[in-house]
């Protein structure tokens, strides 16, 4: 148990940190989590105080701790399959209609641990077998990309998956009969990198199919239009934008036509 308190003036400048460098807003219904998460990192360096564990990210050698604290603090839940009707939109409206002779790149723009990079490689796997395709999954935790290049989840992560999918691009872990592995073909097909969604991105477009979900949630309008913008920079004309169900895209005018809620087309 934490008997450290989390003041508010403590909370402003952490929430206000985070805001600045990844532009996720953390509302005052998220100061328990704050002080949870961040809780160990305190005792492991012997402080007294959320505003020392502040500084410490602040001196110039903080930059690992600081990339600690983004990982800690910015993480979400994430699974296998989330939102299905989106992997069934992407086999029956547009693989279905994509032609013989084209490829098909995909980003995967907050993929976190990797579940929806693999999840859409599964299904390109199936449905384009050996032509031509691709996907980018980035996110701004150096630590969910070092989980999602390995491939490796816990038994329980298997749970949302359609049998056939399971058995065809997964295998038990030897060593931890616990665990499963992405089946490694699969895996070097997806491509893994860092990018800060607020920040400048590397030239790795244009794009047919971005999907950028349950991270805009967390986004005020200014920083959520911002992201868009340059979001839709890297997709094709014609191409796809995803987002999550739980957000939208109200009082945003970028180009786009709505196909069907969380479904856009770039014009």
């Amino acid at each position: 148990m934490n008997s450290i308190q989390l003041t508010d003036a403590e909370f402003q400048k952490i929430s206000g940190l985070v805001m600045e460098l990844s532009g996720i807003y953390l509302s005052e219904s998220k100061k328990a989590l704050v002080s949870g998460r961040l809780a160990k990192r305190l005792r492991e360096f012997g402080l007294d105080s959320y505003n020392a564990y502040f500084d410490l990210l602040m001196e110039p050698g903080g930059q690992r701790e600081l990339q600690h604290a983004l990982d800690l603090l910015t993480t979400n839940e994430t699974y296998f399959f989330r939102e299905p009707d989106h992997f069934d939109y992407l086999r029956e409206n547009l693989i279905s209609q994509l032609p013989s002779h084209d490829s098909f790149r995909v980003w995967s723009a907050a993929c976190s641990s990797g579940e929806e990079a693999y999840t859409l490689a599964m299904v390109l796997a199936d449905s384009l077998g050996s032509r031509v395709w691709e996907i980018i999954a980035s996110d701004l935790s150096s630590r969910m990309l070092d989980k999602a290049r390995t491939g490796i989840y816990p038994e329980s992560r298997k749970k949302h998956f359609p049998p056939f999918f399971f058995e065809r691009f997964c295998q038990p872990v030897v060593k931890n009969p616990n665990e499963f592995e992405i089946d490694r073909k699969l895996k070097r097909r997806v491509h893994f990198m860092p990018i800060n969604l607020i920040s400048s991105y590397p030239d790795i477009g244009p794009f047919d199919l971005i999907f950028l979900r349950n991270v805009m949630i967390y986004f005020d309008l200014e920083t959520k239009r911002n992201v868009v913008r340059k979001i839709l920079g890297m997709l094709k004309k014609g191409g796809h934008f995803i987002i999550g169900h739980s957000e939208n895209l109200h009082g945003i005018d970028e180009g786009l036509m709505s196909i069907k809620p969380s479904i856009f087309r770039k014009i």
